[in-house]
């Protein structure tokens, strides 16, 4: 399966801190366990590592990603067509006309069964817009960019 190719994504997580790193697995476990046939598409990129899953190899189907700011450290929990979903409670961020996300600080607020029915909804979207059905594939973990120059993530300040 899918979820057992993590030597990209390890090399990738180095940099980070352990508590980054162990917040990212951990949210990687969360959605390989519900959509175990998805693929994930990995992009390291300058200024953050970004990890999705989609039931194609392709970045517009996507449905859900997790991304990890280099400088900011920030984890966020998205929808990569966030702004199509009904999110009732409100709780997702982001103004702009596709992305939103939740920013996820603890494990322990992360609010799992509200996300399991936003995640329902999104890969029902993301498969509505697989137009050419021969795309679908299964269980993939696919590396799609690898940025040569990175952003140094923060180093945390010594009081």
């Amino acid at each position: 399966m899918s979820i057992e190719q993590t030597k990209d994504l390890l090399k990738f997580l180095k940099p980070f801190p352990t508590e980054i790193q162990e917040t990212a697995l951990w949210l990687r476990a969360f959605v390989w366990e519900l959509y175990p046939k998805a693929n994930e598409l990995i992009y390291d990129n300058y200024n953050a590592l970004a990890f999705g899953w989609s039931p194609t190899d392709k970045v517009g189907h996507t449905f859900c990603s997790i991304a990890l700011g280099r400088s900011s450290h920030n984890v966020h929990f998205g929808f990569y067509w966030g702004a199509d979903l009904s999110d009732p409670k409100k709780i997702l961020l982001g103004e702009g006309n596709q992305y939103r996300y939740v920013l996820v600080k603890d494990k322990a607020d992360f609010p799992k069964t509200y996300i399991k029915t936003l995640l329902k909804e999104a890969y029902a979207n993301s498969l509505a817009k697989v137009k050419d059905h021969k795309q679908l594939m299964e269980g993939a973990t696919i590396t799609k960019s690898v940025s040569g120059t990175k952003r140094s993530p923060a180093k945390k300040k010594k009081n």
